[in-house]
């Protein structure tokens, strides 16, 4: 156990760490480790290669990092853009426009930095409760699979989706040439807010089914005459639709617009509350170093599921807070075994309990079991905790030494805020610009980047948290947010805003190229070269072969993500649980 800890107010202060390797991962890393309260030593170079980071002192044995762009070095990934082409990132994003599509922002390489910094924190975590020093592996290809892994899932399911797949989707486009994002979760106000706005009957009834699961499916087909009605509207009038309906629209704003409000705020804040008296118990391993810890998940849609999946792949126990006859999304297809091939992807491997929050004998129930446990996670809608009495003074006036995590929307960052969806913060922030390239209108990427990327802010927010109490002895509040995935995902285009240079990439930025049988991305390097050549007439085996003769790497994209079971890219990598569904592999390796 370190020494005494009781000036710490950081999870990391007192410690210091150095890094190298490849910018777009390792910066990230750096950045995260010094907000956490780590001091930086000697930082090596910024090369391309493998990146390493060491983090040790406050009476820590050193533990280690390494990470990369791919787990498999001879798989061919070497980039952002190989790997977004190679693990069915580009597939799923580009699902709206009926073709693969780059993001234009480092989504790998962001998630990886992520995912390397929650291994520190669980390593120290785990050391602080009687395991051996570890070294953390992770890779950028990995990473990427995390993200992907509820579309894998579905593409490996025993039947079809249950909305359609196909090009199209918002946001819409009003009479003044603004775009804007549409949200409501009920379909009642769907319908009251494209009737305000004359659309055909037919046109809205088909479309909510395909605007309601366009979560699930990264796309939203529906019918051209809900466009053509918006852009016959000015603002003014869609915003009034909205407020008579009960449903919210959010223009679209710039890199630059939030680079001119970023408040710097970190992307999660951890908060000291009272000393606790229930010492964790010391049966970490260096494998699995939160074992022995409970999480009381009560979480919806993927944000707080997700989180929690991380926390149990790192050994704590997961018990799911579900609706008295289960969580209704169990059944949502596509299905494998009769259970949801998405949930399993998010849930496998939980415990679950049936509590009705809105009965006081069983939110009795559910403090009493707080009372025993180590974390309790949600992301219910704000205010709604304390309105149940649910809130982190509620919940550690029994377990002063909780961690108490709630992964939010906004934080109470903004306010203005709009509906805190992943979309709706995507239109909000600036990220639907950021993700496409100048010569691209902006619009959100219907691949749930940030629920995704809120997640693993979450389950990180939950080790610092965790490191926090063990080094203080006080319960923690951890707060993150899908705005705070927004800014870090973001970064980079927010600082180029705030210089005044152009925070877009440019025009065919990440665009991956046809060949006669499928598709092909570029290295990023090797984009503006490859480009030039005429690669239509050529199968994907030979447009390869032409270009790595020429010196260029490259690599094909994948499309058809059932496929990527059986890809050498990946050996071994991608496997299946007990209902049958595909399972990608643990984003890292501790050892």
């Amino acid at each position: 156990m370190p020494p005494e800890p009781t000036r710490t107010v950081r999870p990391l202060d007192a410690l210091r760490f150095d890094a190298c390797g490849p910018p777009p991962i390792m910066d990230v890393v750096t950045e995260r480790l010094r907000l956490l309260g780590a001091r930086t030593g000697t930082n090596g170079p910024r090369d391309p290669g493998d990146g390493r980071a060491t983090l040790a002192g406050a009476g820590f044995a050193p533990v280690h990092a390494v990470t990369g762009w791919s787990a498999g070095p001879a798989s061919g990934l070497t980039d952002e853009a190989t790997v977004q082409a190679a693990t069915g990132v580009m597939a799923v994003h580009g699902r709206r426009d009926g073709r693969p599509r780059g993001l234009a922002v480092d989504w790998a390489a962001t998630t990886t930095a992520v995912l390397t910094v929650q291994g520190l924190l669980a390593t120290l975590v785990g050391q602080a409760r009687g395991a051996a020093p570890a070294t953390v592996t992770t890779s950028a290809d990995r990473a990427a699979l995390l993200t992907v892994s509820q579309y894998l899932a579905a593409a490996g399911a025993d039947e079809g989706e249950a909305a359609e797949v196909g090009p199209g989707g918002p946001p819409f486009t009003s009479s003044d040439g603004l775009l804007f994002e549409l949200e409501t979760l009920d379909p009642a106000a769907w319908a009251g807010f494209w009737r305000v706005l004359e659309a055909p009957d037919d046109a809205i009834r088909a479309g909510w089914r395909p605007f309601q699961f366009r979560y699930a499916t990264a796309c939203a087909p529906f019918p051209e005459a809900l466009h053509t009605t918006t852009r016959a509207h000015p603002l003014a009038r869609v915003k009034e639709a909205a407020d008579r309906s009960g449903a919210e629209v959010c223009v679209l704003r710039t890199p630059a617009e939030r680079a001119a409000e970023h408040d710097g705020a970190a992307p999660w804040s951890l908060r000291l509350l009272a000393p606790g008296t229930r010492p964790l118990p010391a049966t970490a391993s260096a494998s699995r170093p939160l074992a022995g810890l409970t999480v009381l998940e009560a979480g919806r849609r993927i944000q707080a599921p997700l989180a929690a999946h991380l926390l149990g792949l790192l050994g704590a126990d997961v018990i799911r807070v579900e609706p008295p006859g289960g969580d209704p999304l169990r059944g949502m297809p596509p299905t494998c075994s009769g259970v949801s091939a998405r949930w399993l992807a998010l849930n496998r491997g939980k415990k679950a309990v049936e509590i009705d929050i809105k009965s006081d004998r069983d939110r009795r129930t559910l403090r009493a079991m707080t009372a025993q446990a180590d974390v309790f996670l949600h992301n219910w809608a704000p205010g709604k905790a304390a309105a149940l009495g649910l809130d982190h003074p509620d919940l550690t006036a029994a377990n002063p030494g909780l961690v108490y995590a709630y992964t939010s929307g906004w934080a109470d960052r903004l306010h203005d805020a709009p509906m805190g969806t992943d979309f709706m913060v995507q239109a909000r922030t600036g990220v639907g610009a950021a993700v496409r390239p100048a010569d691209e209108p902006p619009a959100p990427s219907l691949m749930t980047l940030l629920d995704v990327l809120g997640a693993l802010h979450g389950t990180e927010a939950v080790l610092a948290g965790l490191l926090l109490r063990l080094r203080t002895g006080h319960g923690v509040r951890a707060d993150s947010s899908l705005l705070g995935a927004a800014d870090t995902l973001t970064a980079p285009a927010l600082r180029r805003a705030g210089r005044g240079a152009d925070p877009r990439p440019p025009a065919g930025f990440r665009r991956p190229l046809r060949t006669a049988d499928g598709w092909i991305a570029p290295a990023d390097t090797c984009a503006a070269e490859a480009a030039r050549h005429d690669l239509d007439g050529l199968s994907t085996t030979d447009a390869l072969t032409r270009l790595r003769g020429r010196g260029l790497t490259a690599t094909p994209v994948t499309t058809d993500l059932a496929r990527l079971r059986d890809d050498p890219r990946f050996p071994g990598a991608i496997t299946h649980d007990a209902h049958g569904a595909p399972a990608v592999p643990d984003p890292w390796s501790l050892g």
